[in-house]
């Protein structure tokens, strides 16, 4: 039950900072820089929240083996990619298929190494407390 509770919270923080900094891409960074660069830049910020809620949760919960830390990484990234495919397809109308196909190739990529390090960061970071 802590790796639930605590991958709810994780992912919650992470969820509220990224939808934060979503607002602030799309309406004020975008169309300065564009898209792919706006995302871009979005990623390191995104990393130390990543980093940060992850060094916060884990010892809350007093969670310190690598089943339970990984356990926790994958429950919050299973609530993003609900919460994010839920919002996204949602709010624009579209399939999944069409969400895919519309991302750049580059700041998709990143964005796909972010959700690994999403779920992985409470594994490394547990593991080096």
């Amino acid at each position: 039950m802590r790796v639930i509770k605590a991958g709810a919270t994780y992912f919650g923080l992470v969820f509220a900072a990224g939808f934060m900094f979503g607002v602030v891409r799309t309406l004020w960074v975008v169309p300065q820089v564009g898209e792919m660069w706006a995302e871009l830049l979005e990623a390191p910020l995104m990393l130390v929240v990543i980093v940060v809620a992850a060094r916060w949760v884990m010892p809350r919960f007093e969670l310190r083996s690598r089943a339970a830390s990984l356990g926790t990484g994958c429950f919050a990234l299973g609530l993003l990619l609900l919460a994010e495919l839920t919002l996204v397809l949602g709010l624009r109308g579209m399939a999944l298929s069409e969400y895919v196909e519309s991302r750049d190739p580059v700041s998709g990529s990143v964005y796909v190494a972010m959700l690994v390090a999403f779920a992985l960061a409470p594994m490394i970071v547990a593991r080096r407390d």
